[in-house]
Formats: C-alpha cells, sequence, structure tokens
C-alpha cells in the first residue's frame, strides 16, 4: 500500500483531474502525461510498479501497473 500511495503523490504532482485512474483486466492506469514527468519521477514509478505509455505502447493514458491492477 505504501509503495501505491508514493506513486499516487509523485502523479499528484502533475495532474489535479477528477477522475486520474481506470481499472481494466488487471492494470491499473493513470491519465498523466509521460512528457510532463521529469526523468527522476519516471525512474522512480518504475520502482514502483508502474509504467510509461509511450511511443506507440498499447496504454492508451499515461502510466500503468500490473503491480496494482488486479481487480
Amino acid at each position: 500500500m505504501k509503495d501505491l500511495i508514493e506513486a499516487l503523490t509523485i502523479f499528484l504532482k502533475y495532474t489535479d483531474i477528477e477522475y486520474p485512474t481506470h481499472c481494466e483486466h488487471g492494470v491499473l492506469t493513470v491519465c498523466v502525461d509521460p512528457a510532463l514527468v521529469t526523468a527522476a519521477d519516471k525512474d522512480r514509478l518504475e520502482e514502483l510498479g508502474f509504467d510509461a505509455g509511450e511511443d506507440g505502447s498499447d496504454q492508451e493514458c499515461g502510466f500503468y501497473s500490473f503491480r496494482f491492477g488486479c481487480c
């Protein structure tokens, strides 16, 4: 739970939209544009279980996690 809260705290620096998450088929998605996120934050998010959906990724909305996506 601590890792998820830390990741969401990082995402909060980059968005304030009302509904920033989506969970489907075992994937938690957070709608934050990876282009806005610093390299250091991307590295930390990766350590916490979130990958950026960039450059042709199947992920439509920012960052995704299979670690926290079990629904």
